[in-house]
């Protein structure tokens, strides 16, 4: 056996879970969700969201406002019932821009700073004088105390924006609103981006009952059916990237060691397009520090933190059905195009490792809320899916069906899993509607 295939074989160990590995995970997450709803010591947080299932007969138009990660979206958005709705207006927007000179996400930008930037591009979507309901989707761990209370734990997908953590998000948005006068634009809701996904999902599906992003962040929300002090179902935000009960292998531990909360996040930085990346960057750096790629001549571009993206990992996964990509991808970091067939199966393989990691992680998580909500799989369940991962990793979405398929058995057929497309921005419109419809116009801020 040659030494490139002991290398692989070893990298094989480190990024692969078994049926039997992934059945222990789904047992300690089950174990962690229990313990988070019940309010004890957990890695998962089990926050209420304050929000239940659409009936899919709500209408209006609703300004939705979808901050995630490194982009924010801002929405108008008509809702017509019968699960039924239009897109008016849209725009995207990063939050940091080299060539503009802002960054709204790192340390030295101040909550003003962002929330005004924030209010600023809502306003570019309305008209003066016309009142407009807005539902946030904020996609950040949040302790709720109302549908439109939301307090930040902490800042996750390496955003450190000072003067948020411990604030009400609602406020700061309100007063960048009314700094500028836009006292027309009436914040009513906020929400996770996955109760967001999931609201959508069931505004067209009255089985969507689990809401998960896989893309920039990694997170899944379901509908508790007894949810401790609710007297209804209520959507539950789980933080599941928070998730610690897995090992980890020595890639795993060096990402987390320079990340900006290490110890924390464990599933996210397995599972999540923010750190897939990195993890593949940190593979490819050992391997030609093995001298088993490339001739052991190490590109500029691997020795560069945060160098490589999702992307990278979902065009080094594709190269056996197009090898000259290898060559193409190569040229985009300015790097040396000529690899041997060795550096194309290592290349290959380290990225399939990884993507195929995650989507496995990602579906025990799904089993085991599956579990909770539902032992003896007796009724149907629709997974709502949004993130570019799950849309557009090769594989990524076949792999958490057949990973489901594995763990639940002969009752696999009684699961949908589905892409609920710009779900996060949909589904703020939805959660505004939702409160208009059970509380009239009545705001609270």
């Amino acid at each position: 056996m040659s030494t490139t295939q002991q290398y692989l074989d070893q990298l094989h160990t480190d990024f692969t879970f078994s049926t039997a590995q992934l059945t222990g995970i789904v047992e300690l997450f089950l174990h962690d969700m229990k313990e988070g709803l019940q309010g004890q010591a957990s890695s998962l947080a089990m926050l209420p969201s304050f929000l239940t299932k659409p009936d899919g007969q709500e209408t209006g138009i609703f300004l939705a406002l979808d901050f995630g990660g490194t982009n924010v979206r801002v929405m108008l958005i008509k809702l017509t019932g019968q699960g039924n709705y239009t897109i008016l207006k849209r725009q995207d927007v990063p939050l940091s821009n080299q060539s503009k000179n802002y960054d709204f996400t790192s340390r030295t930008s101040t909550a003003a700073e962002l929330f005004g930037f924030l209010a600023d591009q809502l306003a570019q979507l309305t008209q003066p004088g016309k009142t407009y309901l807005l539902g946030h989707t904020f996609s950040f761990p949040c302790r709720q105390t109302g549908t439109n209370q939301a307090i930040l734990l902490h800042w996750t997908k390496e955003i450190n924006t000072s003067g948020v953590v411990g604030h009400n998000v609602v406020d700061l948005l309100h007063q960048a609103l009314a700094d500028r006068g836009l006292s027309n634009i009436q914040p009513v809701t906020i929400t996770n981006d996955t109760v967001s996904a999931l609201l959508a999902a069931a505004y067209q599906d009255r089985y969507a009952d689990i809401g998960s992003i896989c893309g920039t962040g990694h997170n899944t929300c379901y509908l508790e059916p007894k949810p401790p002090r609710f007297s209804h179902p209520t959507y539950i935000n789980i933080e599941s990237g928070n998730f610690d009960k897995i090992s980890g292998n020595k890639y795993d531990a060096l990402l987390d060691q320079y990340s900006s909360r290490p110890g924390a996040g464990k599933l996210e930085k397995m599972c999540a397009g923010r750190y897939i990346g990195e993890l593949l960057r940190l593979v490819l750096l050992d391997v030609v520090t093995q001298g088993l790629l490339f001739n052991g001549n190490c590109p500029v571009f691997l020795q560069t933190v945060g160098a490589l993206s999702g992307w990278d990992v979902a065009v080094l996964q594709d190269a056996a059905a197009r090898p000259e990509q290898i060559s193409l991808w190569l040229a985009k970091h300015s790097s040396p195009t000529a690899v041997s067939l060795d550096d194309r199966e290592v290349l290959q393989h380290s990225a399939c490792l990884i993507a195929t990691r995650s989507a496995r992680l990602a579906a025990a998580s799904y089993a085991a809320i599956l579990k909770h909500i539902d032992p003896t799989l007796n009724s149907l369940h629709t997974i709502s899916i949004d993130g570019s991962l799950y849309e557009k990793l090769p594989g990524y979405a076949d792999t958490i069906s057949q990973t489901l398929q594995e763990l639940v058995g002969v009752k696999a057929g009684q699961i949908k899993c589905v892409l609920t497309k710009d779900g996060s921005g949909i589904g703020a419109a939805i959660a505004a509607a939702t409160t208009k419809k059970n509380r009239g116009s009545q705001i609270t801020t």
